[in-house]
C-alpha cells in the first residue's frame, strides 16, 4: 500500500502509526539535510512528542541546498512528507510511521525559497544535518575556511547564496530588519563542539560581507552544542523490499538500530519543544557526552572500516565477525582511546566500549565498510587525530593509531587484497590516491599531507609506528600486520 495521509489507517496494526492529527500541526523548525539520520533521529523524537499531545506547533518542514535534494524532496511530498521507521534487532523487527515533517521547502538556484521560509516568524529553529565536513573548516586547525570557493560566492552574493550557511545568513538580515528576531540554529551532525563550530561558520560568513549583522547574529542567535547517536545504514533495494515486504509502498523508508541518544545544550533563543519528555538529555555537560560518543564510537567506526574495505569485508557487522578486526577494535579501544574519556553519569569509557562493541555486531543493521569509511580526509582528522595528539601529550600509546592511518594510506592506493578496484570513496581521493601510492615506497609521503596531519609528520613515535607498519602492511598484507600488533 503506497504509503500517504490517506492510507495510514489501513496499514497494519503492527505498524504504530501517529495517533495525532497531522493536519492540525504548525512549522516550528526547517531542517536542511533530509537524510536517514534526521529522519531516523531528531524527527523521530518530535514525532513521539506530539503523540503525547504536545507541542504541535514545532512541525518540520524540510530543505535543502543541493540540486540532488530534489530527489528527496519529490519522494518524501508524494507520500506526504511520512517515512516508515524499521528497527532491526537481532531479536525482530519492527514498523513505525513518522509524521513530524509537514513540507518541503522548494530547491532552487540562489535558495530564495529556502530563505523566505526561515524569515518566517513561525520558524523558531534552523537545523542541520551537512555531515562532518560540510562546515567549512581547516582540518589542520579547525578555523573557518573563509577563503573556500563556496563561501567566497556567498559572500560575494548574500541575496542569492549557495550554501546553507548563506541562506541562513540572508534570512537571519531579513528577521533583523523586520524586527522579527533570531532563531536558534542547531547542528545535529556528529562534530565535538557541533554548536560552536556552526556558530563560526554562520557569523564568519556573515562577517565577510556585513560585520554588523555578524554582531547581531553573534549575540543574539544561540548555537546549542549536542550530542547525537543512532546507526542509520543507507537506504537502498533491501531497505526498500523490506518495507514492501510488510506491505508498504515507501520510496524512502529509514533502517535503524535499537537504540538512539541524543543530549543537548539548553540554549535556544526562541524556545524549544520539549524533547526531554521523550528521552532526549538537557545538560551543560554535552561535551563529556560527545566526547565519550565521538572518540569511542566514531572513532571505533573508522578503526574498523579501512580495514574491513581492504580485505573486502563489505558490512560493519561483518567486520565484528572478522578475528582480526575485531581484535584490532578491541586493542585500540582499550589501550589508545578509553584512557582519553571521562566517564559520564550512568557509564564509563570501558562500559561503553562493551555498548559499541555490541552494536557494532548487530547482524540484522546492514551498515557498509563504504558508507562508514567515506570521507576519510574530514573523518580521520575530527575522530583519529586529535587522539594521536592526546596520546603523544600524555606519554602513552599511538602505535595502534598510527596502524590505523596506516591502513587508510593502503585503502586508498585503490585497489583491495584481493586486486578488486576501490572505488572514489572521498571528495579529495585524486590527492589521496597519489600520496598513498608514493606512501608505498616512502611512508612519509602520506604524512606530508598537511593539511590533514599538520605536524604529525615531524613526531618520531608517531611517524616511525606509521612508517613500520604501513611497510608491514604492504610486505605482509593487513590481518597479519593487524595481529602481529595485537600480540605486541
Amino acid at each position: 500500500m503506497k504509503l500517504s495521509n490517506a492510507t495510514l489507517a489501513s496499514l497494519p496494526d503492527t505498524v504504530r502509526v501517529p495517533t495525532y492529527d497531522r493536519a492540525g500541526l504548525t512549522p516550528g523548525i526547517v531542517h536542511i539535510g533530509l537524510g536517514n539520520f534526521h529522519r531516523g533521529h531528531q524527527a523521530w523524537y518530535l514525532h513521539r512528542l506530539f503523540d503525547l499531545g504536545l507541542n504541535h506547533d514545532w512541525a518540520i518542514i524540510g530543505a535543502g541546498v543541493r540540486a540532488n535534494d530534489a530527489v528527496m524532496r519529490d519522494k518524501l511530498l508524494t507520500q506526504d512528507c511520512l517515512t516508515t521507521l524499521i528497527e532491526l534487532d537481532p531479536s525482530g523487527k519492527s514498523f513505525e510511521v513518522t509524521g513530524s515533517m509537514i513540507d518541503f521547502v522548494p530547491i532552487e538556484d540562489g535558495n530564495g525559497a529556502l530563505i523566505r521560509q526561515m524569515a518566517d516568524p513561525a520558524i523558531r529553529i534552523v537545523a542541520l544535518t551537512v555531515t562532518e565536513g560540510g562546515y567549512y573548516i581547516n582540518p589542520t586547525d579547525g578555523s573557518f575556511n573563509a577563503g573556500h570557493a563556496d563561501i567566497a560566492y556567498d559572500a560575494a552574493h548574500m541575496d542569492a547564496p549557495k550554501t546553507a550557511f548563506g541562506a541562513m545568513v540572508a534570512a537571519l538580515k531579513l528577521r533583523r530588519d523586520a524586527g522579527i528576531g533570531p532563531f536558534t540554529c542547531q547542528s545535529c551532525d556528529n562534530l565535538q563542539g557541533n554548536g560552536a563550530i556552526l556558530r563560526q561558520t554562520v557569523v564568519g560568513l556573515a562577517r565577510l560581507s556585513d560585520p554588523a549583522l555578524a554582531d547581531w547574529i553573534n549575540e543574539n542567535c544561540t548555537f546549542p552544542n549536542s550530542m547525537v547517536d543512532c546507526i542509520v545504514p543507507a537506504t537502498g533495494p533491501n531497505e526498500l523490499a523490506l518495507a514492501r515486504d510488510f506491505g508498504i509502498e515507501d520510496a524512502a523508508p529509514v533502517t535503524h538500530e535499537n537504540f538512539r541518544q541524543w543530549v543537548i545544550e539548553d540554549a535556544f533563543c526562541a524556545g524549544r519543544p520539549d524533547w526531554d519528555k521523550v528521552g532526549a538529555t538537557f545538560t551543560d555537560h554535552v561535551h563529556d557526552y560527545e566526547t565519550m560518543k565521538i572518540r569511542i564510537l566514531n572513532a571505533g567506526h573508522q578503526v574498523i572500516a579501512n580495514a574491513g574495505d581492504l580485505m573486502s569485508v563489505v558490512t560493519i557487522a561483518g567486520c565484528m565477525e572478522h578475528p582480526a578486526i575485531r581484535a584490532l577494535f578491541n586493542k585500540v579501544e582499550k589501550t589508545e582511546i578509553a584512557p582519553h574519556v571521562k566517564p559520564v553519569p550512568g557509564m564509563t569509557p570501558d562500559a561503553y566500549v562493551e555498548l559499541i562493541e555490541r552494536r557494532f555486531s548487530n547482524p540484522s543493521i546492514v551498515d557498509t565498510t563504504r558508507r562508514v569509511a567515506f570521507d576519510g580526509s574530514s573523518r580521520h582528522p575530527g575522530f583519529l587525530l586529535p587522539l594521536v595528539r592526546s596520546g603523544l601529550a600524555a606519554g602513552v600509546p599511538v602505535e595502534g593509531l598510527a596502524l590505523v592511518e596506516a591502513i587508510w594510506a593502503r585503502m586508498c592506493d585503490g585497489t583491495r587484497e584481493d586486486g578488486t578496484v576501490i572505488e572514489p570513496n572521498d571528495p579529495y581521493w585524486d590527492a589521496l590516491q597519489t600520496a598513498a601510492r608514493a606512501a608505498k615506497t616512502r611512508p612519509q609521503a602520506w604524512l606530508e599531507q598537511s593539511h590533514i596531519y599538520g605536524d604529525l609528520a615531524d613526531a618520531p613515535r608517531f611517524a616511525d609506528a606509521f612508517g613500520r607498519a604501513l611497510t608491514s602492511i604492504w610486505q605482509k598484507g593487513c590481518a597479519p600486520t593487524i595481529m602481529d600488533y595485537c600480540a605486541k
